[in-house]
C-alpha cells in the first residue's frame, strides 16, 4: 500500500530546485518560527496525554485555515525509522523530531515549500523554504501561516519578552533564518576557516547539511542567527539580505574566478575526476558521492562542464542518501549494498555503464 512518502522520493525538493537569486551558490533560503500554544506547558513538562491534546490541537487548526488546505498531514510517531529518516534528508523535520517520542507530527505542503513540526522542541515550529536568495518571498509566506494558524490558536506571549519558547536563546521573535550555501571553492583553498571566524563575530551559527551536529556533506554549509530576544525580524532578515550573504557569496564567486584564472588545470581535474570517477565506480559511500558531486555543481556553474544537467544533478543530492536510496530500491540494504546500489543507481542516472 503506498504513502504519501513513496512519491516525494522521485523528484528534488523546493530546496533544491536551483533557481532563484544567487542560486549558483545559494542553494536554499529557510525562515523557521517557534510558537508554543498558551495554556500548555512546555513539551519537556508535558505527559502523554497533554502531548496527544496539543497535537490534536494544532492538528485542528491546520485543518480549519482556510489559507492552508491541501496539506499532507504525517504522523511522525506512526513511521518506521527509514521514513523518519527520508524527511529528515527533505529538511522536512528534524534529526530531534524524527529521533523523539511520543505523540509528534508535521505537516507540509506537496510543493514542500513549507512545513510545520508538531511536538519538536516547541509546540510548533513552523518553517519556509525557497531556493536561491529569497528572504522577502519567504518572509511574506511564513507571515500568512503564522498569521493563518493564530487565528486558530492562542500563541504564548509575553508583552515584554515576544513569544515564549523551550529554548531561551529562540525567545522574542522566534525566528531562525537559516541559508544554505554551496562553498566548494572555499573548501579547496582552505578559507572555509575565515568565514566561520567572521559568522562567529556576527553572532551566527555554521552548521552542515541537516542543521546542528551534523557535518558538511558536498560543501553545504546552513549560516543562521543564533539570538532573536531584543532583535526584531525585520532587522534580522535585512542583515542576511543586504550583508551577510551577499558578503560570503562575493567571497566564493571570487575564489572561484581565480581558480579558474590561475589554477585552471587544478580545477579540471577536480571536476572531471569527479565526473569519471561517479561514471564508473563500482561501490561509493554517500559522503564521497556528495562530494563528487559538489564538484561538478561547481564545474557547471563555472563554465567547465556542460555534460550533465542541473535537475539530475540536484535530483541525485537527494536520491543517494541512504533512506532514499532504500525506499527507491524497494527494501532494507545494509552499509556495503548501500554503496554498491548508490554506484549503480548513479551510474543509470549518468546514462553509462
Amino acid at each position: 500500500m503506498s504513502t504519501p512518502l513513496d512519491e516525494v522520493v522521485r523528484h528534488a525538493g523546493e530546496w533544491l530546485r536551483g533557481v532563484g537569486p544567487m542560486h549558483e551558490i545559494v542553494i536554499s533560503t529557510r525562515i523557521r518560527l517557534a510558537r508554543n500554544v498558551r495554556g500548555f506547558p512546555f513539551l519537556s513538562r508535558a505527559d502523554a496525554d497533554l502531548r496527544r491534546e496539543i497535537a490534536e490541537t494544532i492538528s485542528t487548526a491546520t485543518r480549519r485555515a482556510k489559507e492552508l488546505q491541501d496539506l499532507v498531514h504525517i504522523d511522525v510517531d506512526q513511521l518506521d525509522d527509514l521514513d523518519r529518516t527520508l524527511l529528515v534528508e527533505r529538511h522536512l523535520i528534524s534529526r530531534q523530531h524524527a529521533e523523539g517520542t511520543g505523540t509528534r507530527g508535521v505537516v507540509f505542503h506537496p510543493s514542500e515549500a513549507s512545513a510545520i513540526m508538531i511536538n519538536e522542541e516547541d509546540h510548533l515550529r513552523i518553517q519556509v523554504m525557497r531556493s536561491g536568495l529569497q528572504i522577502d518571498e519567504a518572509w511574506e509566506q511564513i507571515n500568512d501561516i503564522d498569521d493563518a494558524l493564530e487565528a486558530h490558536l492562542d500563541y504564548a506571549f509575553d508583552a515584554q519578552y515576544g513569544y515564549l519558547t523551550a529554548c531561551p536563546t529562540n525567545v522574542g521573535t522566534g525566528i531562525r533564518v537559516s541559508v544554505m550555501l554551496h562553498l566548494p571553492a572555499l573548501r579547496l583553498t582552505n578559507e572555509l576557516e575565515k568565514v566561520g571566524q567572521a559568522a562567529k563575530d556576527m553572532k551566527l551559527a555554521v552548521r552542515g547539511l541537516h542543521g546542528e551536529g551534523t557535518e558538511a556533506l558536498g560543501d553545504f554549509f546552513q549560516i543562521s542567527n543564533q539570538i532573536t530576544l531584543g532583535r526584531g525580524e525585520e532587522e534580522i532578515i535585512d542583515d542576511f539580505r543586504s550583508v551577510v550573504i551577499p558578503k560570503i557569496v562575493e567571497y566564493e564567486t571570487a575564489t572561484r574566478e581565480a581558480l579558474k584564472k590561475n589554477r585552471p588545470q587544478a580545477l579540471d581535474d577536480k571536476i572531471w575526476r569527479a565526473l569519471g570517477m561517479l561514471k564508473s565506480a563500482r561501490l561509493i559511500s554517500s559522503h564521497e558521492a556528495m562530494q563528487y558531486l559538489s564538484h561538478i555543481r561547481m564545474g557547471l556553474h563555472v563554465g567547465r562542464l556542460a555534460t550533465v544537467d542541473l535537475q539530475t544533478l540536484n535530483e541525485l543530492f537527494l536520491q543517494i542518501q541512504p533512506a532514499h536510496l532504500q525506499k527507491l530500491h524497494g527494501e532494507r540494504l545494509n552499509g556495503e549494498q548501500r554503496s554498491v546500489e548508490r554506484a549503480t543507481f548513479i551510474r543509470a542516472r549518468l546514462h553509462t555503464n
